[in-house]
């Protein structure tokens, strides 16, 4: 009889620990009822029948319905929004004036075409360049030219590796 206990007890922490570990990762759109932080609660208040509940009521097979949204071009209120062609030519007309006065607002003095803003290559660096770092003061051991000062020679001619 103790046997039948133990396995059952055994049993029993499994399943909670099954339903404990399938609660806590499940997605909260699929919880049904209550919230899903509430659906631990209960698996881990009510050991075995926290877990029964929640396999049967609180765990969804889909998400809800409400966390689904269509795809913008699905909306008919998005597609209904289509401008014609003469329309759609006269609001592009317009949004590339809108960019030539900004361009000019921009950059004055700089002249424009009628296809828009110059290429950004011809425009010049937006801010100016960084300055050179000064050049470093000659050092007559370290002579420009690679070879090595007159003292530094060796008896052989060739110059002395540092």
């Amino acid at each position: 009889m103790v046997r039948v206990v133990i396995i059952g007890v055994v049993v029993a922490v499994a399943f909670t620990l099954y339903a404990l570990v399938d609660a806590a990762m499940t997605e909260a759109s699929r919880a049904r009822g209550v919230g899903k932080p509430l659906w631990i609660l209960i698996v881990v208040l009510l050991p075995v029948i926290g877990g029964l509940l929640w396999f049967l009521i609180g765990k969804g097979t889909k998400p809800a319905e409400s966390a689904r949204r269509p795809a913008p071009d699905d909306d008919p209120r998005f597609t209904g929004t289509r401008l014609s062609g003469p329309d759609l030519d006269a609001t592009v007309r317009d949004l590339e004036e809108r960019l030539r006065e900004l361009d000019a607002e921009t950059y004055p003095g700089e002249e424009r075409g009628t296809t828009g803003a110059a290429p950004r290559e011809s425009r010049g660096p937006v801010h100016p360049p960084a300055p050179e770092p000064p050049a470093k003061p000659a050092d007559p051991a370290d002579p420009a030219d690679g070879t090595a000062p007159e003292g530094d020679r060796r008896a052989d001619g060739d110059a002395a590796q540092p």
